[in-house]
């Protein structure tokens, strides 16, 4: 095998893969390399948070394997090796087994969960479902489990808690917030969704932080800060992400909150690119999937030799809460002149984010009004 290549693609996940069928699909004949640190198998990492109720294993979540994956884009894939540097100056990457060379080079390395400061033997036992390999680590220590502690009331938080109260789980969510998806929602969207969790027989502990986890006879017992003990058979922290900048920091890029790109997705170096959860496109970290498409897509007429910059459309985020479905459409800058204007009904809420002058610049709906979807998107500013 040749250690030269056109585009080398660091990372197999939604980033990286859709890149590469992208690239394959524009320019066949551009040679590509991409490299993983997991097995390298095609999943949807969304189904990660809702696959209990689905009854789906790591392995059902797998739809193609790393071989299959290369042979489609015929690109070559090492998986199980984590490259440990990049050299800029002469085009290259090492990884813990060889070298290679790169004409172009694609960050596509993902988010790493944040590690909350937690004291207690049980600490380190604290779980975090990032990946197919994580997932199956959680389907393994979740049987003869009946009650499990989610640390963050965020949207993965409220995924899985939902999840698990589904399948029959005391779930319990614990975190500093005053109320669930509270950075991306109103209050009455909020009320709406712990309201119908409520029914799950999900409990809460909120406006509080864990500060210790112990380990017991039969699991965990957790210590919050406002002096309530708690027991779980599995503690999930799910308390958000953030930006892998290890190996652009290595290698002298510009990061901030994440890898710096321009809307060619760019870095501080004109050969070396980002995409999809490290990257920072112009100010904006946007870990969705649709904006990893769309970038994505940009990235590879560039890549292809049409420099392409990335827009955006309205790309409204579904919050996989089947009890309660919840659709956010966030508006890319909250404006001083701007407010929600909610309207709830027993079908759900309906939350406009309007300017002064009536312009539509983002939405919540939950519930039966989530239907609603389109119509609003119809109305968001065009890109």
């Amino acid at each position: 095998m040749s250690n030269q290549f056109d585009i080398i693609i660091v990372g197999t996940g939604h980033a990286g893969y859709t890149l590469a069928r992208n690239v394959h699909k524009r320019s066949p004949d551009l040679s590509m390399l991409l490299i993983t640190a997991d097995d390298g198998s095609y999943y949807s990492k969304p189904m990660l948070s809702n696959g209990l109720a689905k009854n789906k294993s790591a392995q059902d979540l797998a739809a193609q394997s790393s071989e299959a994956m290369a042979a489609s884009l015929d690109a070559t894939i090492i998986t199980r090796t984590r490259v440990t540097s990049i050299e800029p100056a002469t085009k290259s990457i090492v990884t813990d087994s060889a070298d290679y060379q790169y004409q172009s080079l694609v960050l596509a390395c993902g988010a790493q969960q944040i590690k909350l400061p937690i004291q207690g033997d049980g600490a380190e036992d604290t779980l975090t479902v990032n990946d197919l390999d994580d997932y199956a680590l959680f389907r393994e220590r979740l049987t003869d489990v009946s009650q499990v502690a989610v640390m963050g009331p965020g949207l993965i938080g409220c995924e899985f808690a939902n999840d698990l109260a589904t399948v029959g789980k005391t779930t319990i969510i614990i975190g500093p917030d005053t109320r669930p998806l509270e950075r991306l929602v109103p209050e009455p969207a909020s009320a709406a969704l712990k309201q119908a969790m409520d029914t799950l027989g999900v409990q809460w502990h909120l406006e509080t932080v864990v500060q210790q986890i112990d380990r017991t006879a039969t699991g965990y017992l957790l210590t919050l800060a406002s002096g309530v003990s708690v027991e779980a058979g599995l503690v999930i922290s799910a308390a958000g992400l953030k930006p892998d900048l290890t190996l652009a920091i290595g290698a002298g890029l510009e990061t901030r909150q994440g890898i710096v790109v321009d809307g060619y997705l760019r870095t501080s170096d004109p050969d070396i690119y980002a995409l999809g959860d490290c990257a920072e496109v112009e100010g904006q970290v946007l870990p969705y999937i649709m904006p990893i498409m769309h970038a994505a897509r940009a990235l590879s007429s560039t890549l292809s030799g049409t420099p392409e910059k990335v827009t955006y459309p309205a790309m409204p985020v579904v919050i996989k809460t089947p009890v309660h479905p919840v659709v956010v459409a966030v508006p890319g800058d909250k404006k001083a002149d701007a407010e929600w204007i909610t309207e709830g009904t027993d079908a759900g809420v309906k939350a406009r984010y309007e300017s002064s002058d009536g312009q539509l610049l983002g939405f919540v709906l939950t519930g039966e009004l989530v239907k609603e979807k389109s119509k609003l998107e119809r109305e968001l500013p065009k890109p």
